[in-house]
């Protein structure tokens, strides 16, 4: 995990972008209150999801595109790990689909812009042992 610490700086670069997406998503939904008590678990998380998504991106294979396989490997994990697990924990709370749709473009929206912060920025892979 050296190349969190490697990496710090774009990392925490593409929190802060994953965090005004969410600001944007949801300052109608909730109000200023929430959105402040919200604010450290959300700045917990995204900062851990830009560090695995660093890490996806570190060591996709360089075919093509750089841009086009760090936003595919976005997409990817999007559509592999976060949709299903929205889909069944929101489900099981009886959530509607409008809103189950809404979280999912949420994460989309903001694993995009994190890929897209630290490919613009650059990351540094950890040394070869």
């Amino acid at each position: 995990m050296i190349y969190i610490a490697l990496n710090l700086v774009p990392i925490l670069i593409a929190t802060l972008a994953g965090l005004a997406i969410g600001a944007v998503f949801w300052r109608r939904a909730a109000s200023d209150a929430a959105l402040r008590r919200l604010l450290p678990f959300a700045l917990v998380a995204e900062f851990w999801l830009a560090s695995i998504l660093a890490g996806a991106l570190i060591l996709a294979p360089p075919r093509g595109s750089a841009w086009t396989m760090a936003l595919g490997s976005a997409f990817v994990i999007w559509i592999g790990f976060v949709v299903p697990a929205l889909i069944v924990t929101q489900r099981v709370r009886s959530v509607r689909w409008g809103a189950i749709g809404t979280d999912c473009a949420h994460w989309l929206a903001v694993m995009l812009v994190q890929a897209a912060v630290m490919q613009a920025w650059g990351l540094v892979p950890p040394p070869v042992s």
